[in-house]
């Protein structure tokens, strides 16, 4: 009986004990992005033109290529894609699987970029991207859809003295974008309170005024970045590549990127 009374009372202490506490279970680490062999060779890589590699000390295209974390599979838009300095990057690093729309509009296309824009994606490096011809008002056509990125690099400031339609323009990227994606830009400084007033004239535009217009579509900030930054630059000439060319200025201008997040769920 007295062994029957001890077992009962050893398992009704059991029952009292709190239960063990799971083992905890770390999150994985976000995701960084192609390694840095991965980076080098498309940094590297033979195909891309000797022009484009002679900007590379003023465009930093490995440490872009860091900050936007990119993986292959992935589906992007290269907005003012210009005669495709960024979207042969993009191409290499999204690779066979992934796609990128590369955009112009016509204005840039008619007066700067044909005929070897149409040459340049007859090339095999550029098999994985679509050519889109859009007004930046709508930049991305409907297959453009549930996109993990979108960069507009050094073009954003265009769009004031172009007219476009901004706040469309903004709308129609979120609405591009997969719940998550990332919209980044990088585009010349102005002057602490110059606004957008000396996007045609310096081709610089503030970058508060930038990022309230994008705020504005719905977007999330996620992050910056200031490996493009330049403090000795006192943002008062003409950042135009012509004009900083010719002014032996060209790549030092000082710029800031910024990047946005379509806020998960929407």
């Amino acid at each position: 009986m007295l062994r029957s009374l001890a077992a009962l009372l050893l398992l009704a202490l059991s029952a009292c004990r709190p239960a063990a506490e799971p083992a905890v279970v770390a999150a994985p680490e976000a995701d960084a992005g192609l390694d840095e062999a991965a980076i080098r060779a498309i940094v590297e890589d033979p195909a891309r033109p000797s022009a484009e590699r002679e900007l590379d000390p003023g465009r930093k295209p490995a440490e872009l290529l860091r900050f936007l974390a990119l993986r292959p599979g992935m589906r992007l838009a290269d907005l003012g894609a210009g005669d495709g300095y960024t979207t042969f990057l993009l191409a290499r690093a999204v690779g066979a699987e992934g796609v990128v729309y590369a955009q112009n509009n016509k204005f840039a296309t008619e007066r700067f970029l044909e005929p070897a824009w149409t040459e340049r994606l007859k090339t095999p490096e550029l098999r994985n991207v679509v050519r889109v011809d859009r007004e930046f008002d709508d930049p991305l056509p409907p297959e453009a859809a549930e996109l993990d990125g979108v960069i507009n690099v050094l073009f954003y400031h265009d769009t004031y003295w172009m007219g476009t339609d901004r706040a469309r323009m903004n709308r129609a990227i979120f609405a591009a974008l997969r719940p998550g994606g990332f919209y980044v830009i990088v585009d010349h400084s102005a002057r602490a309170g110059a606004g957008a007033s000396e996007a045609e004239s310096l081709h610089r535009v503030e970058e508060s005024t930038v990022v309230d217009e994008v705020l504005q579509a719905g977007f999330e900030r996620a992050g910056s970045a200031e490996f493009l930054r330049n403090p000795a630059d006192p943002r008062d000439w003409n950042a135009l590549p012509s004009a900083a060319t010719a002014a032996g200025k060209r790549g030092t201008a000082d710029r800031f990127i910024v990047k946005f997040v379509k806020p998960a769920g929407l």
